[in-house]
């Protein structure tokens, strides 16, 4: 992915202990995003999260969802340091260490391919469109048949913004990166579509995010 500037109030992490790096918004959201995987989510298999972030989230996942052996990946290296101390300390059986991946990048679903699950929270309104096709692409790819795709994050919701504080998030991050913003949810799906993937549902979540849930059809 291509670095960028971003506002101040796009991706905030704080030091915690040692590694550890801490987002206010990773702890919020936790409840949502583990509910929402726990009913769509397969039971077993492989799970890869994309940009995973802190490290917050995927050891919360793999908390929750035991049956899967989850995979976080992330470009930036303070990042996964911070990913690797939150899972030692965790100590779970079912997280791998953080790995470098660069999902904008063309090639890494052939690379990583098996996924029962993919997982990306929060990125697609910091990337380009072009960048996001890819990812969308390559994570159809790397789906193992009737496998799940999850996005999270805020949208368009048909061309509008819906709200006052979405339409100011939206105008500081094209201010600084005229590539990166609010990504249409109409568009999104109809590039999973593109992809070979099927809708199974499009859901709203807090703070007016949404999740879009997508499967690779079975053989």
């Amino acid at each position: 992915m291509t670095r960028r500037a971003l506002p101040d109030t796009a991706n905030v992490a704080h030091a915690s202990d040692g590694a550890k790096l801490n987002a206010p918004a990773a702890e919020r959201n936790l409840a949502p995003l583990c509910d929402l995987l726990s009913q769509f989510a397969p039971k077993t298999g492989a799970a890869l999260e994309i940009a995973s972030g802190t490290g917050q989230h995927v050891v919360a996942f793999a908390k929750r969802l035991p049956g899967l052996d989850w995979q976080p990946s992330e470009p930036d290296a303070a990042r996964r340091a911070s990913i690797d101390a939150y899972a030692a300390e965790s100590q779970l059986d079912n997280l791998a260490p953080a790995f470098e991946l660069d999902a904008a990048a063309p090639g890494w679903g052939a690379r990583h391919a098996g996924q029962a699950l993919i997982v990306v929270i929060n990125l697609l309104h910091l990337i380009s469109m072009t960048e996001t096709e890819t990812l969308i692409g390559e994570a159809a790819r790397a789906l193992t048949p009737s496998g799940r795709f999850v996005i999270y994050g805020p949208f368009q919701r048909g061309g509008e913004l819906t709200s006052d504080g979405d339409a100011r998030f939206h105008a500081s991050l094209i201010a600084q990166d005229p590539e990166i913003g609010y990504k249409d949810d109409f568009d999104i799906l109809d590039l999973a579509l593109a992809a070979g993937l099927t809708v199974v549902d499009v859901i709203e979540m807090p703070a007016n995010n949404l999740a879009l849930v997508l499967e690779k059809p079975a053989i």
